[in-house]
């Protein structure tokens, strides 16, 4: 692994740039600023063919050293830049009233027509289904802590510089490195079946010679507790119903630490999944310090309810597990930004973002290629078309979603102090099959107001304005107030492919993408260029 060139925020949401190494040339492009880095004669290899190990720095490549000490250099001028600042002005009372927006707003319908007809039938047309395949298939799933990940970034912090795009720019993190490695998972009584597991993320792994143990399946914590004396010694399987997932997924999160709590010496849980083919669902979830570590994986629906027949019957159930999982030392990562700099408020920020990491199964085209894609097409977009709204359109590609929302956590620590400069925050992370409409977080007047920007959609039949819009990566803003956005999609055909072997590019479709995009592209210039920022609660 290497490190890129990073660029720091010096008082607010301008970039200050560290001058490691290699100089930065600036240029004037509005009142933003483009990086000439890497420079022609740097060796760097082109966008799509990265070192296989190593991102490479000026001429050299750069060791775990350096980037430890570029790591702790970040670190003291991100304080001495947040100490030294000058105060952030509170955000504006708006002025205007509802039907003074409304009228605002219908201003912009030509410029939404022409975003839409570029995106759904011009020349940008499947453009960021393309930019997506080429990228999913030669780079392949990108968890975190893996080199996958560090050629990912690096392909996008290069792809985003030839795009032309501003203030493009890396912001380092530290994140988790934990690999899974063989597992596997056999049922020998009452017969014998070969049953298809996904350990979960940060799991611990079995001793080389696995655990034998008996089975008892529960379907709730509730029946867990009540029969908890039972557990001991035993492997729980979870076989909890699909509700939401919200609800559903505080099973994998926290199922095998309640566990762990009464005795058990594994726990494997039902997928998290809205439908099945037998596919099992990996994700991410939690230990407590004052629990015991016990293994975790997830199994099939049908193996699940397999289980809860077989024990209904009073069969005695013995399963043999063996997961090779193993947790190394934290490494650092990038989150990847770039700007169209705002052309009368450029401190104010709209930002737009999905994530670039994924799980180890599957290509991430769905979780969360889409959404990162069609975040960087939104810039692309509005760029072709020479646009440049008031305030400053920000993307941000987070890395380390996964696993809790890493990345988008040290963003918020380090960007927080300008939080009343935040008109917006986007994410999308839910799919990128064809829009039903946004889900917003805010107050009633910004939901009014959204409304309103919705309704220059009415040609793609997607104008509505749903309640929910946070998401892993954004919710730090929205809890502290910031109006929030996400993509309505269809959460049923998602979840069916959601954090399996099968987020392949096969699930995505060019023409839904053509929305996604045009949706995505639309609500974010048009805030982003609005004479007042959205009004908070």
């Amino acid at each position: 692994m290497g490190i890129f060139p990073v660029c720091l925020p010096a008082n607010g949401t301008r970039q200050a740039t560290v001058k490691v190494m290699v100089k930065d040339k600036r240029q004037r492009r509005g009142q933003g600023l483009t990086r000439a880095w890497p420079p022609p004669h740097s060796g760097c290899q082109p966008a799509l063919e990265p070192p296989p190990d190593e991102v490479i720095f000026g001429r050299k490549p750069v060791g775990e050293k350096m980037k430890f000490l570029l790591f702790t250099l970040f670190g003291i001028v991100q304080f001495l830049s947040l100490a030294s600042g000058k105060s952030i002005p509170k955000n504006k009372v708006s002025h205007k009233s509802l039907k003074e927006m409304k009228e605002e707003i219908a201003g912009y319908e030509d410029i939404a027509e022409s975003l839409i007809n570029l995106a759904v039938y011009g020349k940008a047309k499947n453009r960021s289904y393309e930019r997506l395949s080429f990228f999913i298939d030669t780079v392949g799933p990108r968890l975190s802590g893996s080199k996958n990940l560090d050629r990912a970034i690096e392909i996008m912090y290069k792809n985003l510089q030839q795009n032309g795009l501003d203030s493009v720019h890396l912001e380092p993190v530290k994140i988790p490195h934990w690999e899974r490695g063989e597992e596997s998972a056999m049922m020998l009584v009452p017969r014998l079946h070969k049953m298809a597991i996904l350990g979960l993320g940060s799991s611990i792994g079995t001793p080389p010679e696995g655990i034998t143990a008996e089975v008892l399946v529960v379907t709730s914590f509730d029946e867990l507790q009540k029969r908890s004396p039972e557990a001991k010694g035993k492997i729980v399987v979870f076989n909890q119903p699909f509700v939401s997932y919200a609800i559903t997924v505080q099973y994998r999160i926290h199922g095998a630490v309640e566990a762990a709590k009464a005795g058990a010496l594994a726990s494997l849980i039902r997928s998290v999944a809205s439908f099945s083919v037998y596919s099992p669902h990996t994700g991410n979830q939690e230990y407590q310090d004052d629990v015991p570590k016990i293994p975790t994986a997830c199994i099939t629906v049908e193996d699940a309810e397999m289980l809860t027949r077989l024990a209904s019957y009073g069969k005695t159930i013995v399963i043999q597990l063996k997961m090779g999982a193993k947790t190394y030392p934290d490494t650092v990562s990038f989150n990847t930004v770039a700007e169209i700099t705002g052309d009368k408020y450029p401190d104010q920020i709209v930002l737009v973002s999905g994530h670039l990491d994924s799980w180890d199964v599957g290509q991430g085209a769905l979780d969360d290629g889409g959404g990162s894609f069609i975040s960087w097409e939104a810039l692309s977009l509005i760029k072709d078309l020479g646009l440049r709204p008031k305030r400053t359109l920000r993307l941000v590609l987070w890395t380390a979603e996964e696993q809790g929302g890493i990345g988008a956590l040290q963003y918020y620590r380090l960007h927080k102090g300008n939080i009343s400069n935040y008109s917006l925050v986007m994410e999308s992370d839910a799919g990128t099959f064809l829009p039903t409409g946004l889900q917003f977080s805010g107050s009633e007047r910004a939901r009014d107001i959204m409304k309103e920007i919705m309704g220059l959609l009415k040609h793609l039949n997607v104008t509505k304005v749903f309640t929910g819009g946070e998401g892993t990566d954004i919710n730090f803003w929205i809890q502290a107030g910031v109006p929030g956005a996400s993509l309505s999609n269809d959460l049923f055909k998602y979840f069916t492919f959601h954090h399996t072997y099968g987020d392949t590019m096969s699930v995505l479709n060019p023409k839904q993408m053509n929305v996604a995009a045009a949706v995505w592209s639309v609500v974010a210039y048009v805030v982003a260029d609005l004479e007042e920022m959205l009004p908070r609660t």
